[in-house]
């Protein structure tokens, strides 16, 4: 055992303890990973799993049904009490009931309660007493819920194209209207006018449904998004449903205060503003190490300047972010605005926050990462290799940009992802400098100049904030914060691992520094 201890088996020979403690180091570091990933899945993902509705009948005679969520103690050791999230906000004016579980007669799971997502009051459980058409016969029992299931359908088609409608055709008209007043306004009434009686064919059909409990509403089918029936489906179906779930959320926009919907919006405007923060950032932080290791000479400015360059690295984010809101969005945007914009004032342009003056900000803030990652790579370069470009008649430029630049790409690779997976999680400079708590559209369109610079985006760091600190009802949106924690994670996860396979293929194929 002293042995292994002392690094003479396997590890290597005269380390002793301090292998151990790294490999030990390594190990505790991968298994909080995984942990973090696993509790952010099993809470994030599974909210999505059409989970059982219990009917619950207590011991006084009172009657609920709702999806059991957790329990907890209750003071002074008087026993258990289970908290179910029961819907039905517009007959109840609440989400949650807390119920004693030793008050609890009985729970089953009759198959035809119904779970409703609706626009408004969020869901609905219970069951489907009939259907009241516009036109035509009342059904009930399994026939309504036919009637309930092809209308939906015939809804969401009709959804997507008033969708459709307004962001290809009414959004640019009126964004055209908006720069030429003169324009003529008839194609925008035509389009309204299209909208109004699409909405219109969606109206009419009505549910009458019933609680648990005995009372009674009726319900506008337009406003029904989705029906289930989650005690009816098999496993199957409750993994179709599930996929459904997950695709929803990552294909939708959020609706009901960022309580339900997806976050589409937010992993765009995340991508987008990690896009645009690279192209920016990328290369003055290599041209800046460039400079720094091989034309600057070497004396005692350029050493205070590396100094100075590895203490903005730990300037606190919120620092960038105030220098962003005081010099782009007031200082470069307020100028914008009265040089080119002058007509749209006092409203501003690019003088509020928006997506660039966030990308900017973020390259500020992620430069010294670049510029350190990729001077470290052009330093572990061997001199012989500068010598030799030089003696075999390469100019300066030339060893630069065919021998230097291509041994150092897997260091500014590296570092450029690096700051890449630090930017796509900061989320206090972006409060001061564009980020939304609501930003349906996306600001790529199919008007002209198609990217749209000065208009606010939403990301899904600022998001998971806002649903944790902001919102009306934290516990109904926990699960899907947990949901954008995971996705956020993961795709800085992702850009980690590019990081490392990118830089092993470049070392395999510009040779390994650590050789010479």
């Amino acid at each position: 055992m002293s042995r292994w201890w002392r690094g003479r088996g396997r590890l290597p020979r005269g380390e002793g303890p301090w292998a151990w403690l790294a490999a030990g180091s390594v190990a505790l570091s991968v298994l909080l990973l995984v942990l973090l990933l696993g509790l952010l899945a099993v809470r994030g993902l599974g909210h999505f799993w059409p989970a059982d509705v219990d009917r619950v009948t207590l011991s006084d005679g009172r009657v609920l049904a709702g999806r059991a969520v957790k329990e907890a103690p209750l003071p002074g050791d008087a026993g258990r009490e289970r908290l179910y999230r029961t819907d039905n906000r517009d007959l109840d004016g609440a989400l949650w009931d807390w119920v004693p579980v030793d008050a609890i007669e009985r729970v089953d799971h009759p198959d035809d309660l119904v779970v409703l997502e609706r626009r408004r009051w969020g869901a609905f459980v219970g069951r489907l007493v009939a259907w009241l058409p516009e036109e035509g016969e009342r059904l009930e029992g399994e026939a309504a819920w036919s009637a309930l299931r092809a209308r939906l359908a015939r809804l969401e088609r009709q959804r997507e194209a008033i969708d459709r409608l307004r962001e290809q055709t009414l959004l640019p008209l009126v964004r055209r209207l908006e720069h030429d007043a003169a324009g003529s306004t008839a194609a925008l009434e035509a389009v309204r006018a299209r909208l109004r009686a699409l909405r219109a064919e969606m109206a009419g059909d009505r549910l009458l449904l019933e609680s648990v409990d005995g009372r009674r509403l009726i319900q506008p089918v337009e406003a029904v998004l989705r029906a289930a029936r989650p005690n009816a489906m098999g496993v199957g179906g409750k993994l179709v449903a599930w996929a459904e779930g997950v695709w929803r959320f990552l294909s939708e926009g959020p609706r009901a205060a960022n309580t339900a919907g997806g976050v589409w919006p937010a992993i765009f405007g995340t991508i987008l503003l990690v896009m645009l923060m690279s192209l920016l950032v990328t290369p003055f932080g290599v041209l800046a190490a460039v400079y720094l290791n091989e034309v600057a000479h070497q004396g005692r400015l350029t050493r205070l300047v590396r100094i100075g360059v590895r203490n903005l690295a730990g300037v606190p984010s919120i620092v960038y972010g105030v220098f962003g809101l005081g010099v782009f969005v007031y200082g470069l945007g307020g100028r914008l605005d009265a040089w080119f914009f002058e007509d749209a004032l006092p409203s501003p342009t690019f003088g509020t926050g928006g997506l660039l003056w966030a990308s900017l900000t973020l390259a500020l803030l992620t430069l010294p990462v670049v510029i350190v990652a990729t001077e470290e790579g052009l330093a572990r370069i061997p001199d012989r290799q500068r010598e030799g470009a030089l003696a075999l008649g390469a100019t300066r430029l030339e060893m630069l940009t065919r021998v230097v630049l291509p041994m150092a790409t897997p260091a500014m690779l590296t570092g450029v992802i690096l700051a890449v997976a630090r930017a796509a999680g900061e989320v206090a400079p972006l409060m001061l400098v564009g980020v939304a708590k609501l930003a349906p559209q996306v600001p790529v369109d199919g008007d002209f100049p198609f990217l749209h610079l000065e208009r606010k985006f939403m990301h899904l760091g600022y998001h998971i904030f806002d649903a944790a600190f902001h919102g009306g009802d934290v516990q109904a949106a926990m699960p899907l914060i947990y949901a954008t924690a995971l996705l956020l994670v993961l795709v800085i996860l992702v850009l980690n691992l590019t990081a490392i396979f990118l830089r092993h293929h470049l070392r395999s194929r510009h040779g390994t520094l650590s050789q010479h």
